[in-house]
């Protein structure tokens, strides 16, 4: 259950980016990860590529929170100085 109060600095679009990591993590196995593009994709449609960073910064959020992991090569990262490719997994 997510405890965290809400930001009322973060736009629609970042509230509904951590919404859509999760939907799409308690969509799939606990074991799978998914890409920053699959929320962003999922939020803007053909207009996501313009949704990246905020998706990146989304999963940041998600990790402070305690509710995902980043992961390059398998291997938990911090997300705040994770450079290229990440993926984003349910906390173990």
């Amino acid at each position: 259950m997510d405890t965290r109060q809400p930001d009322h600095s973060l736009s629609s679009a970042d509230r509904a980016l951590e919404a859509g990591i999760l939907e799409l993590l308690a969509s799939r196995a606990a074991t799978s990860s998914i890409c920053p593009s699959d929320a962003a994709r999922a939020v803007g449609g053909a207009d996501w590529r313009g949704l990246m960073e905020a998706a990146r910064q989304a999963a940041r959020r998600l990790v402070e929170a305690g509710e995902v992991e980043v992961t390059q090569g398998g291997a938990v990262v911090d997300p705040a100085s994770a450079k290229g490719p990440i993926r984003i997994r349910r906390a173990r």
